[in-house]
């Protein structure tokens, strides 16, 4: 039983790190439902040689020899580590309102960034030097409470979507939110009650030009 247990624990390690749900892994490697998967929790089947092939296809950074014996290590040698980050090529400003209507284009591994939701493009010119236009921006939703005054999110309001830093307005119930070129931007202040959603920035890919 222990090897079985043991196969199982591969695969879930593979999903949490891929930051999927069983049953949409089970799509994503090809499989047409999340059964085959179950299987292997319950301890019923091992890793075919054909499960394996599709995850290392879909997922090359793991070793298919681990995957299948637990031999070495998860990732294979001088591959990339870090979580599957779903990519959309488009402006973050324009579309992250819509986003669970968006299909991601391909998926980022960028292990520095941590936990992130989704990665889109910003095309603003808002944040000057600090977000330049064409950076590539990993972002995690985060509940309008948790926002740390001083760091950088796109807010989300029923009037305007905004990437910008957020600090605490002089008023109660507000929030200040500062563009990081304020010589050509100024703040906006906007009521926490408007605010639909919030994504904190963690991480930034700055494509130079």
């Amino acid at each position: 039983m222990r090897e079985k247990q043991n196969n199982w624990q591969r695969i879930e390690a593979v999903i949490k790190w891929a930051n999927m749900s069983t049953n949409y892994f089970a799509r994503h490697i090809g499989l047409a439902r999340g059964e085959n998967l179950y299987q292997i929790k319950r301890g019923n089947n091992g890793i075919s040689l054909d499960v394996a092939d599709r995850i290392v296809t879909k997922f090359p950074q793991v070793d298919k020899l681990w995957l299948l014996t637990g031999e070495g290590q998860m990732f294979a040698e001088g591959r990339v580590r870090g979580a599957q980050i779903p990519y959309y090529d488009v402006d973050v400003e324009r579309h992250i309102a819509d986003v669970g209507r968006l299909k991601a284009e391909s998926y980022l591994v960028a292990a520095p960034a941590g936990d992130c939701d989704l990665a889109m493009i910003y095309a603003g010119r808002a944040m000057g030097a600090l977000v330049p236009p064409g950076t590539v921006v990993l972002l995690k939703a985060v509940d309008r409470d948790a926002i740390i005054p001083g760091e950088e999110y796109v807010v989300v309001c029923r009037k305007i979507v905004t990437l910008r830093i957020v600090r605490a307005a002089d008023a109660e119930e507000k929030f200040r939110l500062v563009a990081g070129n304020r010589d050509d931007f100024d703040d906006i202040v906007v009521n926490a009650s408007d605010i639909v959603s919030v994504y904190k920035v963690k991480g930034k890919l700055i494509v130079n030009s």
